[in-house]
């Protein structure tokens, strides 16, 4: 009798909380976790749950009642009913009504996302929401069914659009961001709550290692290491009550990515604050944030003028090499190289930058062992050339083991570790960032870059110009004018050559790198290229490297005369500039010039035929296929240099079609 009072009590009090949250208006801040549904009996994994707790209806007010806007609050759990811990929980939520998130508390977007968030073009399928601060949840078993260890409560607030009551707009989909487990469709609870039950799959099941369900020691049982294109480690070396020494270390595995003047950035989620850094420094000393603050009202006898950064989301930038050897701010292993970081597989010594800092936190988290990592880690170079990167969140993972620094055969381990992995992104219908010409000894015209080859500005002030038409056949010494100032040098070009001119002209390539493959010579036992390179861009790149692919020419290259070269397989050949010699400056006008020159760079490339038996250089054969420049993949010309002053494209079918009629014709006439 006793169990029937209280399962009614329960569902009056869930109806009674329903009909409250339907007519009030969510608040400007993420609601406070309120308490989830009872778990059902049979779920012995991890139980998700999604309660739409009330909405109201903003302006601006339209006629498509379908398309209203409306503020919403929601509240999600995450419930360990299971008998695993679940590491570095991240919860997928589909919404379906075009929801824009404003406010996340008990979490944070997986992918760094900030508010607010268009769960619809930002996320595209689902949106994922990580733990923090807490990031684990352990069993009911370890825990004495502890509800404080074992379930993460996620607050939203967020504007949505949909038609008018009674129904609830509620996800379509709930299941966790994590591929161990299976979860079924969710279901209604009742008509604000959606839930589901995940558990773990019978592959995951079979080849989980045997992790202690009883243990609650949060030193042991990490996530293995992850892998990515950019890996971002976080070790406490030191800590203390009110402060902590971190060692940031930046890992770079992608095999041609690199990063120039890298700029590193994160979100503090709980008042910290950077009090000095060694290795690296903030694009803003700024202490205001601190001192008309929280930290100002605690930290009263603190001098705030020796503190380096307050900003909630600091931007940090890496030292020069002259700074190196600066006992204040230098002297930290992999630092000080204006923010260069290379693959491996061209200088492994310059694959990782470091920096350490000292922050300060703010209460509650006055107490040695409660550490939490920063948030929302954001990394991009300065170089348009640098490829774009999507981080995941922090993961706890084993402390990491440092050499003694006494130089005794002994490890030092990190008090706390974390884990950031950042993956190479291309966005869809991405533009490359550079773009390759054409040009040969028997030819006289330069087949400049595709129209528009690294995408078109969407607003462009001046005259008008084709984004369609195709680029215009330049003389040779055109490669060295900006594509502003080669209007004229084009003009007079095709009137010369008798060329037809587009009305509108065709748009530039708007490219910041470029590289001419010129054909120099051809002769019976071998033949020679010329490769230039052109950095229009506003920055010096430091160590660029490049690599071509030569389908049919690749087994005769001998050797490059002024750049280190290399025959790596697969038809491609990897170069980069002799040492003291591998620096392409930035375009400038010191040569007096109106307009500015590219910084340029270039080598001659020697070729044999012996170990290439039937190769036409002039036909096509002596063009690479593909070129990549730091990592990234370069436009390609439609068309090559033809020995009769045309040129032929790369449609092998429309050449073999002219032929053909070519031949016909031939044979008609003759009869």
């Amino acid at each position: 009798m006793a169990g029937c009072i209280v399962v009614v009590f329960g569902v009056l009090v869930l109806v009674a909380g329903m009909a409250a949250a339907q007519g009030q208006v969510p608040s400007p801040t993420p609601a406070a976790a309120a308490a989830a549904p009872a778990p059902t009996p049979d779920c012995n994994g991890i139980l998700l749950t999604y309660n739409f707790q009330g909405r109201a209806k903003i302006r601006p007010f339209v006629a498509d009642r379908n398309k209203q806007p409306y503020s919403f609050r929601a509240n999600a759990t995450v419930l360990n009913s299971g008998t695993r811990p679940l590491k570095s929980w991240a919860m997928l939520v589909t919404f379906g009504y075009g929801e824009i998130l404003v406010g996340v508390d008990g979490a944070v977007l997986t992918g760094g996302g900030e508010m607010p968030y268009n769960t619809t073009q930002d996320a595209g399928n689902a949106t994922s929401f990580s733990g923090y601060p807490q990031t684990d949840l352990l069993t009911p078993i370890a825990t004495a069914g502890d509800i404080s260890q074992i379930q993460a409560s996620v607050g939203i607030v967020g504007t949505l659009f949909a038609g008018p009551g009674p129904f609830v707009p509620l996800p379509t989909a709930l299941s966790l961001d994590d591929p161990a487990y299976r979860c079924p469709q969710a279901t209604n609870v009742s008509s604000g709550v959606l839930s589901t039950c995940c558990v773990l799959t019978p592959e995951a099941e079979a080849n989980a290692t045997v992790i202690d369900a009883n243990a609650t020691d949060p030193t042991k049982n990490f996530l293995p290491r992850g892998t990515g294109d950019l890996v971002i480690t976080y070790d406490v070396l030191q800590a203390y009550p009110s402060s902590y020494l971190a060692l940031v270390t930046l890992d770079n595995n992608a095999k041609l990515g690199r990063l120039d003047n890298w700029r590193l950035s994160w979100e503090w989620r709980r008042g910290e604050f950077i009090y000095s850094m060694k290795g690296a420094y903030p694009s803003e000393k700024d202490t205001t944030g601190c001192i008309y603050g929280a930290a100002g009202q605690y930290y009263q006898s603190l001098d705030f003028s020796q503190v380096l950064n307050c900003d909630k989301k600091p931007v940090i930038l890496d030292l020069p090499l002259s700074r190196y050897n600066d006992t204040q701010i230098g002297k930290i292993d992999h630092c000080c190289r204006n923010g260069t970081i290379l693959p491996k597989s061209m200088d492994e010594t310059q694959s990782k930058s470091a920096f350490q800092m000292q922050v300060f936190k703010m209460p509650p988290d006055l107490n040695r062992t409660k550490l939490f990592p920063p948030a929302n880690f954001k990394i991009a170079g300065a170089s348009s050339l640098n490829p774009d990167y999507t981080c995941g969140q922090p993961v706890p993972v084993s402390p990491t083991e440092f050499p003694d620094p006494s130089g005794l055969d002994s490890t030092t381990l990190a008090i706390a570790t974390w884990q950031v992995v950042c993956n190479i992104t291309t966005s869809k219908g991405a533009k490359p960032k550079c773009c390759v010409t054409f040009s040969a000894y028997y030819n006289d015209s330069v087949i400049p870059c595709n129209t528009c080859a690294c995408g078109c500005p969407a607003n462009q002030r001046g005259p008008t110009c084709s984004t369609t038409a195709q680029s215009m056949l330049l003389p040779p010494e055109a490669l060295l004018v900006p594509f502003d100032n080669r209007t004229q040098k084009a003009l007079a070009w095709a009137e010369l050559k008798h060329y037809n001119v587009p009305k509108p002209m065709p748009c530039g390539d708007y490219c910041g790198v470029s590289i001419n493959w010129h054909i120099s010579t051809d002769y019976n036992k071998g033949w020679s290229a010329r490769m230039t390179l052109f950095n229009w861009d506003n920055v010096d790149l430091a160590n660029w490297f490049a690599a071509i692919v030569m389908d049919k020419a690749y087994d005769g290259f001998e050797k490059a005369y002024s750049f280190n070269s290399t025959s790596v397989g697969k038809n491609t050949i990897f170069m980069q500039g002799l040492e003291g010699l591998n620096y392409l400056v930035k375009q400038t006008n010191m040569s007096g010039s109106d307009y500015l020159v590219p910084g340029k760079q270039q080598s001659v490339l020697s070729f044999t035929k012996k170990l290439t038996p039937g190769i036409n250089v002039v036909a096509g054969d002596g063009f690479p296929s593909k070129v990549f420049f730091n990592g990234d993949e370069c436009a390609m010309p439609q068309r090559i240099p033809m020995s009769n002053s045309g040129f032929r494209t790369h449609l092998s079918s429309v050449l073999s079609l002219v032929l053909v009629l070519a031949a016909s014709a031939f044979v008609l006439l003759q009869q």
